[in-house]
């Protein structure tokens, strides 16, 4: 693994980024998809290469804009800061589709390792990339290594209140590998050819992405963890609509996935460890009452909020598709 003798400043080659449109049929080829959509590719590409033709890391950012409200460019301040530099940069802008963004983006990709980043991403620590490359190097057994998802100090009590209260927004950092579910895409490392062979991205599905990429992994025998000292931040929407909009879309869109494709349909837990992977329609909608009296009854009334909204979704997207269906 080398590191570089003077990092490369990528706030400053962003904004001489020049974006082009990948050939798909050309070093952009993802044959090896599994599940594929071709409709309507509009992403266009910003890649910075690496300093020598074999890097040990491909980092790939799939983003809307490439700004995300100031993130992406704080992002690329966190790129330049890391210690270890042998690795090449992939950035896929404006494809509506985030699977088929990140599997056009590895295609491309020549790195032993491929590490997802999301555009409002936040990397504290100048030595994650040095750390996970280290963790999967002494650990053949892992496939996929995620980080700890952690509150930020800096974070305005609106948001902190929304990561501590809503499962899966935050949890305390690991202090050991741990098997775990918690393994995400806003900060997520595996081996890629073994992405590759699994057949990469879902680009199928709207919503699910994550819980469909760990199980294919863990189908391929390989683990997929947590790792510990490996620290990020990810947050949720900073106002009361954007936060309600995203659980109304999240609520819409699982409806979609439970109606089109419920083979895909797979549990989520807030807590690392076993879980079970299936758990029936009837049986989910049957619970969800339950976790609601709880949440109020804990006091997590922001959460019980959220939960409604989705609901809403949830309703509105199942009487909605089941009639497009019809």
């Amino acid at each position: 693994m080398g590191v570089a003798k003077m990092a490369r400043n990528f706030e400053k080659l962003f904004t001489q980024a020049e974006w082009f449109k990948p050939d798909l049929n050309g070093e952009f080829a993802r044959d090896w998809v599994r599940y594929r959509n071709d409709e309507n590719p509009s992403g266009v590409c910003w890649f910075v290469p690496a300093d020598n033709e074999t890097p040990v890391l491909s980092v790939i950012i799939p983003t809307a804009d490439a700004d995300r409200g100031g993130y992406f460019v704080k992002l690329m301040q966190s790129l330049t800061q890391q210690d270890m530099q042998d690795f090449e940069l992939i950035v896929i802008k404006g494809d509506k589709r985030q699977g088929r963004g990140i599997n056009i983006a590895v295609a491309k990709a020549k790195g032993k390792y491929v590490l997802t980043v999301d555009d409002d991403s936040s990397l504290p620590d100048p030595q994650t990339f040095s750390k996970m490359i280290k963790a999967m190097d002494e650990n053949p057994d892992i496939g996929m290594a995620g980080g700890n998802n952690n509150v930020p100090d800096w974070a305005t009590p609106f948001v902190k209140r929304v990561m501590t209260q809503v499962p899966r927004r935050s949890w305390q950092p690991v202090s050991e590998i741990v098997d775990s579910d918690l393994a995400e895409h806003p900060c997520l490392m595996m081996r890629a050819d073994l992405f590759r062979q699994v057949g990469g991205e879902n680009e199928v599905i709207p919503r699910g992405l994550d819980p469909y990429l760990r199980q294919v992994f863990r189908e391929a025998d390989t683990r997929v963890v947590v790792l510990p000292d490996i620290v990020y931040h990810h947050l949720p929407p900073e106002t009361w609509s954007g936060l309600l909009g995203q659980m109304y879309r999240n609520g819409y869109q699982a409806a979609y996935a439970n109606l089109h494709s419920p083979e895909w349909v797979i549990e989520t837990p807030a807590e690392h460890g076993d879980f079970t992977l299936r758990v029936p329609l009837w049986k989910r909608m049957l619970r969800y009452p339950f976790r609601m009296l709880k949440s109020l009854f804990s006091g997590q009334w922001l959460w019980v909020i959220c939960q409604t909204w989705y609901a809403v979704g949830f309703v509105r997207g199942w009487v909605t598709e089941r009639g497009k269906k019809a």
